[in-house]
């Protein structure tokens, strides 16, 4: 009898000891936090490791941060419980919101302003000069869920009766730049922030360094209409106070010298700012109608 006694309270130790190791949180079963695959790979694994030593520094937990092949790779992972927080486009989250309850805690912000457009873009040595011209063209998009760069510039398209004869998909918004640049495409959509400083802030900026002459050769014809920014969302059934910690690890981190360098780089965001699903309801409503639109 005590040895079975002994037995059982073995186990029941060992099974403690297992589940304390499993916790989210752990170095067994550490928080999985996703970045899109919106720019140069490793600029973001840089970046995300910058990112990982602060929040692990600065939070009780430990940190996996990943770069899944694209959007909708990100959303599935919520489903199968190995995505807990992610930087997702918007159109990501609201097919993450839908299919998982995902939650919006913060919004990234781009010097000051809380929205962003769509521009469609093409060489200035181009026959291309307004959206007319991009009827029977050959256009990139950056990836079937990206909101600004294929979901609403397709949109204003359609709206407009404007069929492209020909659509690829680059992956990346630094990629549709590049393409076009190229001369691969006859025209592309990206997303647009306005200037600063006189210095441009729109995806041309990021292939500045292998074409100091972007500004130069490619134009912008058009631009969309704005729409609510990115946000940073969290899997539902994450402990709340894990929520709040990591959120509050987020703004201090993106307050600091290497935060703002590696938020920039990776988001090209200057800030973020608390929200809630509740900020988001009239463009998950407009996302809706977009969705149902271009298929």
């Amino acid at each position: 009898m005590m040895r079975l006694l002994t037995t059982i309270v073995l186990m029941v130790s060992l099974t403690a000891c297992q589940s304390k190791k499993d916790v989210l949180g752990t170095e067994k079963n550490p928080i999985k936090f996703q970045l899109v695959p919106s720019v140069d790979a490793k600029v973001l694994a840089d970046n995300a490791e910058v990112l990982k030593q602060y929040l692990e520094k600065n939070t009780p937990y430990k940190y996996q941060i990943t770069i899944p092949q694209s959007f909708v790779a990100v959303v599935e992972a919520f489903g199968t419980k190995r995505a807990d927080v992610a930087a997702i486009n918007t159109y990501g989250y609201y097919m993450a919101h839908k299919k998982y309850g995902v939650e919006a805690r913060l919004t990234v912000i781009r010097f000051g302003l809380a929205t962003y457009q769509s521009q469609f873009l093409a060489r200035a040595d181009s026959k291309i000069k307004n959206l007319k011209d991009l009827a029977g063209k050959k256009m990139a998009f950056v990836d079937p869920a990206s909101t600004s760069g294929y979901l609403l510039p397709m949109k204003t398209l359609k709206d407009r009766h404007i069929e492209p004869k020909q659509t690829v998909f680059a992956m990346k918004h630094d990629s549709v730049v590049s393409m076009i640049y190229q001369r691969q495409v006859d025209a592309g959509a990206t997303y647009y922030s306005p200037p600063r400083n006189g210095h441009i802030e729109d995806a041309r900026r990021l292939v500045k360094i292998q074409y100091p002459d972007v500004e130069e050769k490619i134009k912008i014809i058009e631009l969309s209409e704005p729409i609510p920014n990115d946000p940073i969302v969290f899997r539902k059934d994450m402990p709340e106070e894990m929520k709040e910690a990591i959120i509050n690890a987020l703004l201090k981190f993106v307050a600091t010298p290497e935060g703002q360098k590696a938020v920039d780089l990776m988001l090209g965001a200057t800030n973020f700012k608390k929200s809630s699903d509740g900020d988001y309801d009239s463009v998950l409503d407009l996302l809706k109608t977009l969705a149902h639109d271009v298929k």
